[in-house]
């Protein structure tokens, strides 16, 4: 990608890092209704999960074709990292000095003067494998069921979704649903205490 919203350069960044550079897959899809995903693997421990970025790509896909949104060739990246490198971004960006599973990055829109050929950002999300990889072990679900759901509601916060009031956090939960079950997962907040702070994913 050539431009980013930000908060991914600066943790990749650093002495002999390139951040442009990363395993990349091959299989990033070309469409009129697709957004163009980068995922950067930038964590060892996600070497465990071979299929993460294919489970990113389709997730993230899905979530584009149902979503109402322009993101048609828009671009975004998917940077999985690990409890250490999230908490730094968590800190940085929000004042939290603790990990979590992802957090998203939404881009600055262009200005009036940007050129007109410049490329979409949609912006940056960053996933963590130690939260995620406990976060399914403890609710006995699928790693890659998971993953997909932090995927989309990652792409959901980019596109302009949030869960600050009770009722936009239902729609989106509800949004986020049904794109699940497009890709035959589970409901995954049927389990969930009613009584627990709603507020579980960033």
């Amino acid at each position: 990608m050539t431009q980013k919203s930000s908060a991914l350069d600066l943790l990749q960044a650093g002495p002999g890092r390139n951040p442009n550079i990363a395993m990349q897959s091959a299989g990033t899809l070309v469409s009129s209704v697709l957004p163009l995903t980068e995922v950067l693997v930038v964590a060892d421990c996600w070497q465990t999960e071979p299929e993460a970025e294919a489970v990113i790509h389709r997730a993230i896909h899905a979530a584009a074709e149902i979503a109402d949104a322009d993101v048609g060739e828009a671009e975004l990246a998917v940077m999985l990292t690990d409890d250490t490198g999230i908490r730094t971004l968590n800190n940085n960006w929000r004042g939290i000095d603790k990990p979590t599973n992802v957090l998203s990055f939404p881009a600055l829109q262009p200005t009036a003067g940007a050129p007109p050929d410049a490329p979409r950002m949609l912006g940056d999300i960053a996933i963590a494998y130690e939260t995620t990889r406990k976060e399914a072990d403890d609710e006995e679900k699928p790693f890659d069921h998971h993953l997909s759901h932090l995927a989309v509601h990652g792409f959901l916060h980019l596109i302009g979704y949030d869960h600050e009031k009770d009722d936009d956090a239902e729609a989106m939960e509800d949004l986020e649903r049904e794109i699940l079950a497009q890709l035959g997962i589970p409901d995954p907040y049927t389990d969930r205490d009613p009584h627990a702070d709603r507020e579980r994913l960033d």
